[in-house]
Parts: structure tokens; sequence; C-alpha cells
């Protein structure tokens, strides 16, 4: 042995006992040995003479290596030597009786390694150097299955490494791989594929592993050779052989069947299609997908099968003779049965769609009207397929009752999975409604006769198929129960399933009754079996959580659909929702698990839109109303009474519980209306005032709580839509607590509070915000900044993007004081002093915010405001000095040398819309100011902006006319000319 050979050996060892430092020798010898020109000569050498497996990989993956890096750079000699040598070598000629046995009866990656070398001498010189490459092998194959079974993995490593479209190849090996193909077609396929054939037909008995070897060759190449090569009287029936022989071996059986399949999906016209899968007659192997379904061979025949199905389709869809259409459609409903069988019962190959396949087969059904007796039967098959494919896997029951991680997954991942389904579901109910409604009966018949609780799975598959039809009907056909559903869904309320304590069944149970809601709302017989689904265990008294405020929700969303029906109900709804009711504030809601929108809260929404209504008798609302606000405000006041006292560990849980109780009182105000609470009921409006007393305590005991803060000011904005303008006295008190210590995301709230306020009762607020107006700026003021926000690298921070907000806010809050008759405000002894900083936020604002709509509302509220102060009647001013501040400042500012800066961009829509303000502003100015605004805007703005005189002369002109778009569009060109000369140089002042 010699140092190479040694070198070869410790760098493929893998006992763990050569150290590394001697294994990077051993790699930088190897290396600096495959830099010698003469190395393949040595390579060759050791393939011929070592016996050692290491050695003999080493030379093989070197000359690959060096082949592929240094070709062009070869001499001829050097590459005649190695195309002699590796091509002797594989096909038993090598330089003694030994030396090509020693490779070729070496283990499989030795040979698959010899394949790649030849087929990158192959990728390099055929046809033009050595073009007689494949009749070489071709004349050698008579040597014995050993060189067989080596030219098929030249075969092999040739569609592998070249010609596969299955991986990315570059320009260059496409344009490679053509003109091998090209070259292969011309030459030598024909007598390869003869030579298939013969070697099939002479070792099928007695070397079954070669001859699916040859075969798995042969189906790579199908492709793109010529199909009459193999569709024809020799090798079909062959092959058709080799499949149904029950002796053979399932690899030999299943490697024709491949074959068989690539002759299938073969490009080709769709006449001539048509012609060879007629002629294939395939149904002599339907049968074989019975046999063991975890076998080799039965997924090769339902890959076989469901690719014959697919391409049989396609021709129907291309071709337009009635003739070719029957034959596709007779071929088709021969197939369907055993891919049907197929697509339930057998591993399916990855590229077979089994949605895309039949939405296809339904979409034909749309040309056969009315479906004959055959398609029927398939729509029956193709619904049987879809509840098998959405039924859950058993194994998951466990995970996805409890919730845990595995059973959210698989949750997430179904929901996603049978989209698709649906979607196909929903199109078979509107090619076949009958059948549909029919199969769906069945199931739910199926799933309603078990005997016992195993067949979760099967009850939610058939709930799910009913509540996903629900989206092809209209609510036309639902309301009059058409076809079978006057009897589905009383079939559906009347049902208590033995598995309804498992969440998923719960759940799709509830979904599926409220989807159809429409028919009980028209058949109101049926009202009792609805409140008994839902008040009894099968949904608000459901032992699981999740499907208890679930069904809490779709209760209330009944409710609203029912209402005035439900009257004759609620005093045994209120009598079964008791402990419901009374245990809700009795959770622990800082639990994380009983987060979201979904918390029970809903109950309360539900139960006040019962009562609420006008049709229920006044005593009694009262009454109903009373029982529930009593207890709750009881519990408030208690909590309370006892703030002082309350531990740090005793607070989360308290604060939690009051906020549970404002939650619940304001989705119970949601059922009451202004006009029953404040005019034909006031009883009702006094008890919720007593409530917003009570609640309004919770500021002044709690202040610096945000939840709670929040919640309150949740309700306070129910109340304004509830009592109307009888809420007033209870805002100043209200309004004074939410800006104590109040920061900017409760400022915030603070103004979308008076926002509504304002836009509720404009002027009638007006004596109220007089009030609240000084404290509020003053506190705003105090905390955003006088110039631009921060802005860059570092700025995007939680508390300026609080800042920001509270920013947007105030802007539209004065854009509303303002567009309500409410500018007065302003100007009253209290709120005087802050005009002169509103206003200079106003204007820069309105000149330089990158927000272009904060903009805009800003440079309405400066037209507001002149069209409000300016141009009394006897000539004076209402606020002394605004109106040189809109001539003088604001005007030339903003509707001037703000528009200069390149950053106004005239191609955004926005932007565009913010210029008409600004254009129209100048129009009101000019309104009310006359020449005073003209002269001082043409005679100091423009000059200031070297505006030409004549241009000066033109905008005068354009302003005094009457055609508002006329004047934008000079205006903007106007602005575009002073760019040009100025290049945005002027700075707003």
């Amino acid at each position: 042995m010699d140092d190479l050979e040694k070198a070869i050996l410790i760098l493929f060892d893998e006992s763990g006992t050569v150290d590394s430092e001697l294994k990077q020798k051993a790699k930088d010898y190897c290396d600096k040995l495959k830099e010698e020109k003469a190395i393949c000569s040595v390579c060759i050498e050791r393939l011929c003479f070592s016996s050692l497996v290491q050695v003999q990989f080493w030379c093989l993956q070197t000359l690959h290596e060096v082949i592929r890096v240094r070709y062009s750079s070869m001499s001829l000699d050097e590459r005649f030597l190695i195309r002699k040598s590796v091509f002797s070598i594989a096909c038993l000629g090598g330089f003694d009786d030994k030396s090509a046995g020693r490779v070729l009866e070496g283990p499989a990656f030795i040979k698959n390694k010899l394949a790649q070398v030849l087929v990158t001498l192959i990728y390099y010189e055929y046809p033009s150097i050595w073009s007689s490459v494949f009749g070489d092998f071709l004349s050698q194959l008579n040597k014995g299955a050993v060189v067989i079974d080596m030219f098929c993995r030249v075969l092999n490593a040739l569609d592998e490494e070249v010609i596969s479209l299955d991986h990315p190849r570059t320009p260059e090996e496409l344009s490679v791989a053509a003109r091998i193909k090209d070259a292969m077609r011309q030459q030598c396929v024909a007598q390869i594929v003869g030579a298939w054939y013969d070697i099939v037909s002479m070792y099928r008995n007695s070397d079954e592993e070669l001859c699916a070897s040859v075969l798995e060759s042969m189906r790579r190449y199908i492709s793109w050779i010529d199909i009459g090569l193999i569709v024809n009287d020799a090798f079909i029936p062959l092959l058709f052989e080799l499949v149904l022989v029950d002796g053979l071996s399932e690899q030999l059986r299943s490697a024709a069947a491949g074959c068989l399949s690539a002759a299938v999906s073969k490009r080709m016209d769709p006449q001539a299609k048509l012609q060879l899968l007629q002629s294939l007659q395939l149904r002599r192997v339907f049968g074989l997908v019975a046999q063991d379904s975890d076998s080799e061979l039965v997924s090769n025949v339902a890959a076989l099968i469901t690719g014959y199905a697919v391409e049989v389709l396609e021709c129907f869809k291309r071709l337009n003779s009635e003739d070719a259409k029957g034959i596709s459609m007779e071929l088709l409903n021969e197939v369907l049965p055993s891919v049907f069988y197929v697509m339930q019962n057998c591993e399916l190959d990855s590229t077979f769609s089994i949605v895309q396949f039949l939405s296809g087969y339904v979409g034909t059904m749309k040309t056969l009207s009315p479906l004959r007796e055959t398609q029927l039967g398939h729509v029956g098959q193709i619904l049987e397929v879809i509840r098998s494919q959405i039924r859950y896997d058993p194994m998951y029951r466990e995970n996805l009752d409890i919730l845990d991680k595995i059973g959210k997954d698989e949750e997430d991942r179904m929901v996603e999975f049978r989209k698709d389904l649906f979607v196909l579901l929903r199109n078979v109910g509107r090619v076949a409604p009958d059948v549909t409604q029919i199969f769906i009966r069945n199931s739910l018949a199926s799933a309603i006769g078990s005997s016992s609780d195993w067949n979760v799975e099967e009850v939610e598959a058939a709930l799910s198929l009913f509540y996903a039809y629900g989206e092809s009907i209209n609510g036309e056909a639902i309301r009059t129960g058409s076809g079978l559903l006057g009897e589905l869904v009383p079939m559906l309320l009347s049902t208590r399933f033995l598995c309804h304590s498992n969440r998923l069944v719960a759940l799709v149970y509830l979904e599926t009754v409220t989807r159809y809601m429409k028919f009980v709302q028209e058949n109101t017989q049926y009202i009792h079996m609805v409140l008994a689904a839902f008040l009894d265990e099968r949904g608000i008294h459901h032992p699981n959580a999740n499907v208890s405020r679930r069904a809490s929700y779709l209760f209330m969303r009944i409710v609203k659909l029912l209402r005035v029906k439900l009257v004759p109900f609620i005093q045994n709804i209120l009598q079964s929702l008791h402990d419901t009711v009374a245990g809700f504030t009795r959770i622990d809601y800082t639990s994380k698990e009983l987060s979201g929108s979904e918390d029970g809260s809903h109950i309360f929404e539900a139960i006040g839109l019962l009562i609420g209504m006008e049709d229920v008798p006044p005593a009694k609302q009262s009454d109903y109303l009373s029982s529930l606000l009593t207890p709750l405000c009881q519990q408030v006041e208690a909590l309370l009474m006892n703030a002082k006292v309350l531990t740090p560990e005793e607070a989360p849980k308290k604060f939690a519980n009051i906020q549970q109780i404002i939650v619940a009182i304001n989705s119970l105000s949601k059922g009451f209306s202004e006009r029953l609470v404040t005019a034909s009921r006031p009883a009702i409006g006094l008890m919720f005032k007593q409530t917003l007393d009570v609640l309004l305590q919770v500021l002044v005991v709690f202040p610096n709580v945000e939840t709670l803060r929040s919640k309150v000011t949740s309700f306070v904005h129910r109340m304004v839509d509830t009592l109307g303008a009888s809420v007033f006295p209870y805002l100043p008190k209200a309004l004074e607590q939410l800006l104590v210590d109040s920061e900017p995301k409760e400022l915030v709230c603070l103004l979308l509070l008076l926002n509504q306020l304002i836009c509720k009762f404009n002027t009638l607020f007006r004596d109220i915000l007089d009030e609240v107006f000084p404290a509020i700026t003053g506190r705003i003021l105090k905390i955003i900044p006088v110039d631009t926000l921060p802005s860059g690298p570092g700025s995007n921070t939680e508390e300026n993007r609080e800042l920001q907000e509270l920013q947007r806010t105030l802007y539209t809050f004065l854009h509303v004081i303002t567009t309500h008759d409410l500018s007065s405000v302003f100007l009253s002894p209290k709120s005087r002093s802050y005009l002169q900083p509103i206003m200079q936020l106003l204007l820069l604002t309105s000149c330089k915010h990158k927000d272009i709509l904060v903009r805009k509302a800003c440079v309405q509220i400066f037209i507001r405001l002149i069209k409000d102060w300016c141009a009394m009647p006897n000539g004076g001013e209402k606020v002394p000095g605004f109106q040189s501040f809109i001539i003088e400042t604001f005007a030339t500012n903003c509707c001037l040398y703000s528009l200069l800066d390149t950053s106004f961009e005239f191609r955004d829509a926005n932007t565009l819309v913010l210029f008409g303000e600004i254009v129209l502003a100048q129009k009101v100015m000019f309104e009310k100011f006359g020449n005073d605004f003209l002269a001082h805007f043409v005679s100091k703005g423009f000059p200031a902006a070297h505006c030409p005189q004549d241009l000066a002369e033109k905008y005068c002109q354009q302003l005094q006319g009457s055609d508002i778009k006329a004047l934008k569009s000079f205006y903007q060109s106007l602005i575009e000319s002073l760019r040009h000369q100025q290049n945005g140089s002027l700075v707003v002042r």
C-alpha cells in the first residue's frame, strides 16, 4: 500500500481513531495530488489494480472533478485515455481479467460514480467527438447482467445529471440536453428500445431485479422519445403481462406500471392522446388497487389510474367533436370508480391533486344537463371522497379537544386543507343539489344512529359538510327549506350526539345551527328547539369554556335575528342563564386562556337585546333590568369600599372583576335605544344614569389603573348613545376624572370621546366644551413638541408612536370643533391664552407635516376659521390680529412657499386633494379680504419666489374668476414653473 492509498484510507476513516490533524494532512496530500498534471493516469491505474473501495471512489470522484474543471485544457491524448479506460472498465474490458470486475462487482455507489464519470464525458463529447458511445455500449450488452446493469446506471445518470427537468438547469445545460436528445433520437433510440425489450423478454424469469432496473431506465426516457417505439403490439402486451402476472416480484410489476404511467402522461396532440388512451384498455389493471394498499405495486398502479383519468379528462376538455367527447366520457365513466377507490384507500402520488381533478370533472358536469344516472352516481362518490378527506385523524382526538399545541397545529392545518374541498363541495351542491342534500342527510343519520361516542370524527365531518353546504345556497332557499332542508334542519335541532361533549363537535354543531337560522325565523315552531340547543349542555352550559363562550356569541347573533319572536320565551331564557350571568364576574379573567374578543360578555348583549325591546311590558322590563344591574353595581360598590385594604396580590384579580362587570353592563346596554330610555320609558334611563354614577366612582378610587379607565371610557361612549343629552350632567365629572394624570394614550381616548359628543350634539355641547377645553388643551400642549416630532433612526419608539397618535387625534379634535360651529370655544376667556400656540401649531403642521391627510385637515380648519371670524358687517375684527396673521403668515407660508418644496408631490392622489384645499383657501381669503389679501400675496409673496410679473397678473385674473378648476390647474403650473427657477430653495418661515 503506497502513500496515496494510505492517505485515502485516513481521509475516509469513520472509526474515530484517527485524529483531526492527521486527517487534515491526508486531505492536503490528496488535494495537492489532484493538481498534478498526470492525476488522470494515476486514477485510472489505481482503478485497474486497487481492490480498496475507498480508493476506487476517490479515483472516480477525482476523475469526475478533473473532467468538469479541466476538460477544455486537456490534450487529445489525455481525453482519449480517460474515454477508453473508463468505458473499458464499464464494459468488463480492463487491463486484465480482474481489473474491471473489481469496480463492477463493487457496491452500488461505486458503479453510480463510474456512471457519473461516463455521463460527464458524454456531456462534452457526444455526438461530435464520441458519437458511437451508445452503439459501443449496446454491442457489449451480450456480456451479461453486470454490463446491462451498468448501462442502466449510465442512462439513469444521464437523465438525472443532464436531461431531466425536475432540477433547475442553466441555459447552457438545456442546450446540451437538447443536443444529446436530438442525436440519440437520430442515432440510437430505436436500438436502445429494442435492447430494453430483448433484455426484459430474456431475463424476466431469471433476473427480475435486472428487468426492473431496465424498465426504471426506460420510464425516464418515454417522455421524449417516439411514443410509437413503446406503444405498439410488442411492448404494451409485455408491460401489461408483467403488471398482471401474480408470480413476479412486486419490484418488476411496479416498474412496468411506471412505464405505462409515463406513456399515459406523455405530452401529445389531444386527438392522438385519446386514441392512445383508448388503445391501452387500462381496465385490465383496475382490480389491482384493491390489494394491499401499502405495497409499492398498488401505489404505482394507483398513480397509473389517476394519471390516466387526468389525461382522459383533459381530452374531454380540449376536444370539441361529439365523437371525441363521447369516447372521453365513456373512458372517464369506466375509470372513475377506481379513481374514487384510490382517493379513499391508497397513498396518492404527490403530483396528483384530488381537488383539482374532481373540480375539473364537476366543471364538465355543467355541460351535461340534466345529469345522467352515471354522473349522479359519481356525484355521490365525490361527496364520499370529500367526507373522507375532511375527517380528522382519531390519533389527534384528545389534542384537539383540549387544544394543546399539537391540537392547535392540526386544527390550523385542517382548516387550510379543507378550504379547497369545501369549494368543491359548493360546486357539487350547485350542480346536483338533490344528491348533495340526500348525501348530507344520510351522513347525519349515520352519525346520529351510532350507539357509541367513538365516531367523533364521523359526526364532526357530517356536520362540517352540512355547514359548508350552506354557502352554496341562498338565503331564500334556507328560509323556505327548499329540497330536504325542511327535514335536515329539524333533524339537526333535535339531535343530541353522544360525543357532544367533544369541543370540535359542539362548535361545528352550534355554527351549523346558526347558519340555518333563517329557516327557523320563518318556521317559528322550532324556536324552542334552538333555545334548548344553545341553553343546555350543548351550548352555553357546555363543560368546555371555549364552546360556552362561542355559544354566547352565536346566541347573541340569533337573538338579533329573531328579536320579537323571542319575547314569549324571555322568562325561560333568563332563568336558564341565571347561573351563567351570576358566575360571569367570578371567573379568573387574569388568565390568558380567557382573553380575546369572545370572553363570554356576549351573553349580556343577548339579554340586553331581549329585554330592551319595546314589546316587553314596562314593569317586566324594569324588573329584568334591575335584577341584572343592581347586583353588578353592588359588587362594584363593595370593591370600591374595600379599595384601601387591597393587597398587591389581590389587586389584579379585583381590577379584573371590576373590568368584567363594566364590560357586562356595557354589553347589556347595547339592547336599549335612546328613544326608549329617554322618551317612552325614562325609568329605564334612570337606572342607567345611576349605574353611570357608580362606575364613574371607579375613576375617583382608581385613577391610575389604565384598564379600568379604558373600560369606563368605553361605557361613557355607550351612555352617550343610549342616554342622549340626558347624559350631560354626568359629563363634567367624567371628563375631569379622565383628565387626571392622563398619559398620551389616555388623552387620545379622551379626545375620541369628545369628538363623539361634538358630532352627536353639535352646539348643544358648547357650554361643557367651554369648560373642559382649556384644561385638555393645556395638558396636550405641554406633552407634544411645539415643532415636529423626532424622526429618523431610533425614533420609532413606543413613546414617539403614542405622541404621533395624540398629535393626529388633536388635529381631528380641532377639525371637529371648527366644522360643528364651535370655533367660538377658542375665543372664550379661559381658552384665549391657548389661541396663539394652537394657531402656530396648525400653521406649522399645514406646511410641513409628513402626513398629507393631517395637513389637509389643518388647511380646512383655517378655511373654516376665516369664514367664522373674518369680514364682520361693521368692518371690525372679531379676533384682533387674526386677519393679518392669515394674510401675512398663513397665505405665503402654506399656500406658496410650502408648495415650492419638491417633496410636495403632485403625482400623489392625497397631495392633489391637499392642493385643492390650499387653492380653495386662497379663494376664500380673496372673498373675505379682497385686495388686502391679493396685494400682499402678489406684492410680497410672489417676488420672494421670483415669480414673473405676467404670471402674477394672470394669477390675479384667475383668482377673481369663478372657475375653481381653472384656478387650480393654473396655480399648479405656476408652482411647477417657479420650482424650476428656485430649485426648491425657499424655506417656510
